[in-house]
């Protein structure tokens, strides 16, 4: 109940968040929206959303008596989050900044077959902070109020640069990593690949000392190839609730600095990755993990040197040119759309359907490399027909190099059941799978020198694209792309037709 004020008159009012008239809620159609209703008045209340369709969804239309009991006085429907609502939200995005043209490295790269220049700095929400020349005043400031919790929305929008991120003499709780909730962990460092996002609870201190705190993002880079050996930092500054400092002057403060891993430093990879476990409680249920496999797929993800074409000058080891792969097959897109091609069953000339289920040219994928390292540029698809249960085991190699390669999936979420170090194993290794509570993403980094077991059902019919993260690898053929047959189940288990003004090529 809320005060409100006219024709002079002044009397109590039922509102939403103490707004008169209540607060709008914004979504674009398809969206779904949670909304954690808490009854702080006496009488009993429901909400109902004019306008929404509720589909399959009957339980939230709100009338009470007919579709749930009303809530009562203290009581919440729909709650939002699986731990504590936090002070304040703050999205932090992690990006690269580029003083050349970014088109020109990429086509420099691909003329040459040399490997890319690196970026020029990090950026923590597009600012390279107090680190880099000429960008003290370009660092980003996170104000927080003492003893309050925030929830950091950490997304990894950076081309080619996996990072580390902490913030001096605070401890961050995992809670959530693309988009699902996990068992929570603390840690005082995170580990984050491009394209993946992980949320964390910051809780600030009560008395906080008389100190400024940096927040600092850092590469892990595994391969041998050059990269952006810099690091950005941020500032955590304590603020009242009217936003005055709580310490004098930060310029006057001594800094504290967090100490990031060393780059190459896979042991906490390994071990970051293995905390992540999905929260499957019984008000926020995990999805099913599949159990028993439709189709099994072993991949190798690396790179590979193609010889210099006739007439060219490359720069790559040995006058080669660089080129990445899964299972040998550098993909090549089409200048036709392949949904297109697939939905019109025009796919004579664009794609072909012979995409290697395993390696064509098994060897000790993790041990010397062979001496054909060359890869078959072609545009190859797998077809899955549809739901059906899949197995992916994404294999590192040595060949060039080393590197964790962070893979991402469009279109599903999948579970990472298994990984580990050296060759996979298919008679010893998944025996110790983790079938019960393993994370679901849709990003994973594939373990440098190791292996990453992954488990998705396919029931979303469509052309599904599969790709390296790391910008460069991606343009060398790092990348392939699934077609999911429709099923027999009608509309719900079909492509639907494409949009009437779907660009042309």
């Amino acid at each position: 109940m809320t005060n409100v004020t006219r024709l002079c008159t002044t009397k109590a009012l039922l509102t939403v968040n103490g707004q008169y008239p209540g607060p709008p809620v914004v979504a674009r159609e398809g969206d779904r929206v949670v909304i954690k209703v808490t009854n702080n008045v006496k009488n009993n209340i429901s909400i109902h959303w004019h306008g929404i369709r509720q589909l399959r969804s009957g339980w939230a239309d709100g009338p009470a008596y007919v579709t749930q009991c009303p809530i009562q006085t203290g009581q919440s429907y729909n709650a939002s989050y699986p731990f504590p609502r936090p002070h304040q939200e703050v999205p932090i995005v992690f990006g690269e900044w580029w003083n050349a043209d970014t088109e020109t490295v990429i086509n420099q790269v691909m003329q040459s077959g040399a490997q890319a220049n690196v970026s020029d700095a990090y950026t923590i929400n597009g600012l390279p902070g107090l680190m880099y020349n000429c960008s003290t005043n370009d660092t980003f400031r996170l104000k927080v109020n003492p003893g309050k919790t925030y929830l950091l929305r950490i997304v990894n929008a950076a081309l080619n640069s996996d990072l580390f991120f902490a913030i001096a003499n605070h401890t961050l709780t995992v809670v959530e990593a693309d988009a699902v909730y996990v068992k929570p962990f603390q840690t005082n460092v995170i580990l984050i690949t491009p394209g993946q996002t992980t949320n964390v609870l910051l809780t600030a201190m009560s008395q906080p000392p008389n100190a400024t705190f940096l927040m600092l993002a850092g590469p892990f880079a595994t391969g041998t190839a050059a990269f952006d050996n810099s690091t950005s930092a941020g500032i955590l500054e304590y603020v009242t609730s009217n936003a005055t400092a709580v310490n004098s002057s930060s310029s006057s403060l001594p800094m504290m600095k967090p100490t990031l891993p060393a780059p190459n430093d896979t042991s906490f990879a390994a071990n970051f990755s293995q905390k992540m476990r999905s929260l499957g409680n019984p008000k926020f249920p995990a999805a099913a993990v599949p159990q028993k496999m439709d189709k099994q797929f072993l991949f190798t993800v690396g790179l590979g040197l193609n010889p210099c074409p006739q007439g060219q000058t490359c720069q790559g080891p040995n006058g080669t040119k660089f080129a990445a792969s899964i299972n040998n097959i550098s993909f090549i897109l089409p200048t036709t759309a392949l949904l297109q091609a697939y939905y019109f069953n025009q796919s004579n000339g664009v794609y072909n359907t012979t995409f290697p289920d395993n390696p064509p040219f098994p060897f000790n994928y993790t041990g010397t490399p062979p001496n054909n390292t060359q890869t078959l540029n072609d545009t190859r698809v797998e077809v899955l027909p549809f739901n059906t249960s899949v197995q992916l085991v994404l294999q590192d190699t040595s060949i060039a190099t080393f590197e964790s390669h962070p893979l991402h999936l469009h279109g599903f979420n999948f579970f990472i059941v298994g990984q580990g170090m050296g060759n996979y194993n298919a008679s010893t290794d998944p025996s110790n799978f983790n079938l019960v509570d393993p994370p679901e993403r849709n990003t994973v980094g594939v373990p440098s020198g190791g292996w990453v077991a992954l488990r998705f059902l396919a029931d979303n019919p469509g052309v599904w694209f599969m790709h390296c993260h790391l910008e460069l690898h991606t343009s060398w053929g790092l990348k392939m792309a699934w077609v999911v047959l429709n099923g027999n189940g009608g509309r719900s288990q079909s492509l639907l037709p494409p949009p009437k003004d779907l660009p042309p090529c």
